[in-house]
């Protein structure tokens, strides 16, 4: 897969995905990047039709635009080179660009700037929203966007358990709705698996117990927090709750065996399950 979030056949197939989010012609193809693009699309689409009443500071303004202005000339839309294409503004770069060429590498730049707004601005108007108001979708779509412009999959096993805690957070928030607390604690294993099983495949392959310790420490924490919601008077489900609880139990278990595994020289387990590889016994244990 090509790991390149804005590589030439990327840029063309984002340019597509916003043309028909803006609605352009469908075009009747498919790309196994569209699910990573969906959803910067799915950012840009909610930047235009439910702007935030954000202020971007001057700072985060200046360099978002040198960002935009080192990217284009480094993919070649700008037609001249210079100070005068660092000073002209990105209108001046696009003229001598048409067509299929500028869509493509214009989405470089949109691509770009999506990312870059979802990790400011967006945030900052969604980051406290809860399920129900207004601007959650926008938060979801934001940490959508994050994943997708992760670099490894170690930086998104540890988005996946910081968006693990942002849902722990919410259910604290809901009181006396059972169907709404199960809902985002269904959201938050998710999290928690996603975020488990990219962090311990590394571990494992790598031969390398340091992706674990992420993953204890995020367990310690949120196992406490956990139970610290049974004590509530006005708790809303009991039984689910221990049911995540068994959750971050297996979690542990798991990076416990990850570790054995790895002390004693085995290779990377071949058989897997939601939390990862499924390590053998060493040999000394059976």
């Amino acid at each position: 897969m090509d790991s390149d979030l804005f590589s030439g056949r990327r840029a063309e197939r984002f340019a597509q995905l916003l043309d028909e989010a803006n609605g352009g012609r469908r075009h009747h193809v498919r790309s196994r990047a569209d699910g990573e693009l969906t959803a910067l699309v799915e950012v840009g689409r909610r930047l235009t039709v439910e702007r935030p009443t954000v202020e971007v500071d001057a700072e985060f303004r200046t360099g978002l635009r040198a960002m935009l202005v080192a990217t284009a000339e480094r993919e070649g839309v700008t037609a001249t080179t210079g100070a005068g294409a660092a000073t002209g503004g990105l209108g001046a770069l696009l003229p001598a660009i048409t067509g299929r060429r500028a869509r493509a590498r214009g989405a470089i730049l949109v691509g770009v700037a999506a990312g870059a707004i979802a990790l400011s601005g967006i945030s900052a108007a969604s980051e406290n929203a809860l399920p129900g108001d207004a601007l959650y979708g926008m938060k979801r779509s934001t940490e959508r966007a994050q994943l997708a412009l992760a670099s490894s999959d170690i930086s998104r096993g540890q988005l996946f358990l910081d968006f693990a805690r942002t849902r722990l957070d919410e259910a604290a928030t809901v009181r006396d709705d059972r169907l709404g607390f199960s809902a985002v604690l269904d959201d938050m294993d998710a999290d928690t698996r996603q975020g488990v099983r990219l962090l311990t495949t590394v571990a494992a392959q790598r031969s390398d117990p340091t992706a674990l310790d992420a993953v204890d420490t995020f367990l310690a924490g949120q196992r406490r927090v956990v139970s610290g919601l049974l004590a509530r008077p006005d708790h809303a489900d009991r039984d689910r709750t221990h049911r995540s609880l068994a959750l971050l139990d297996a979690a542990r278990r798991r990076t416990d065996a990850l570790r054995e595994t790895i002390a004693c020289g085995l290779p990377a387990p071949t058989a897997s399950d939601t939390l990862g590889p499924a390590p053998t016994t060493c040999p000394g244990d059976r």
